[in-house]
Order: structure tokens, then C-alpha cells, then sequence
């Protein structure tokens, strides 16, 4: 079992940063890819970007490349989204995930945590 919980979300306005953190803890964290996914109002889940177990290889959304940057410390069980140059169509809930390999979907991630509200405004 794999506990995971989000933090750092928030409103900012559009251009601006946000970093958000997510900590895992029970199963070795090391062992996981994990990846960051979001959900907008009455819209399906999305990938945003995941990281390899070692965090030497990373994937993003075409909608974040550039943009967004994922990184991993397993010493401190956590994964971390910088964002920047956000954009109002960013406004989702943000959800951190675990899975047993690499992957953009939904259903190859295993363990997810409770989400934490990005709020972009124009």
C-alpha cells in the first residue's frame, strides 16, 4: 500500500507559479514511477507529466511541456510539479499517483491521493 497526500495548490493568476508537493509514504516510494494527473469541472481525468523510479526519465503533456517540471527525492518520499507561466485552462484538481511502471493512463497508476485545488484566473 501506497499513502499518498497533495499539497500546495491555490488561486493564482494567470502567468504566474505555483509548486506543488505531494508525499508518499508506506511502500518504498522508490520503487514507484509517479506521475501527477488533473481533472477539470465535468472533464476526464488527464496526464500531466510523470518521473521514472531513479527520476531520469521524465514525460509531459503536450498541454504543459515547456512549462511544467516534475521532479522526485526519494531520500524524502516526494514528488514535486513546478508550474509556470500557468494559464486559466490549468484550473483543475491536481492529483498525485503511483504506479509499477511508466505510463499516461489513468488506469496504470495504482495508488492516488485525495487532489489539491489549482485555481488559475484570467
Amino acid at each position: 500500500q501506497v499513502q499518498l497526500v497533495e499539497s500546495g495548490g491555490g488561486l493564482v493568476q494567470a502567468g504566474g507559479s505555483l509548486r506543488l508537493s505531494c508525499a508518499a509514504s508506506g511502500r518504498t516510494f522508490s520503487w514507484n514511477v509517479m506521475g501527477w494527473f488533473r481533472q477539470a469541472p465535468e472533464k476526464e481525468r488527464e496526464f500531466v507529466a510523470s518521473i521514472s523510479k531513479s527520476g531520469g526519465r521524465t514525460s509531459y503533456a503536450d498541454s504543459v511541456k515547456g512549462r511544467f517540471t516534475i521532479s522526485r527525492d526519494n531520500a524524502k518520499n516526494t514528488v514535486l510539479l513546478y508550474m509556470n507561466s500557468l494559464k486559466p485552462e490549468d484550473t483543475a484538481v491536481y492529483y498525485c499517483a503511483a504506479a509499477t511502471s511508466i505510463g499516461v493512463w489513468v488506469q496504470e497508476y495504482d495508488y492516488w491521493g485525495q487532489g489539491t485545488q489549482v485555481t488559475v484566473s484570467s
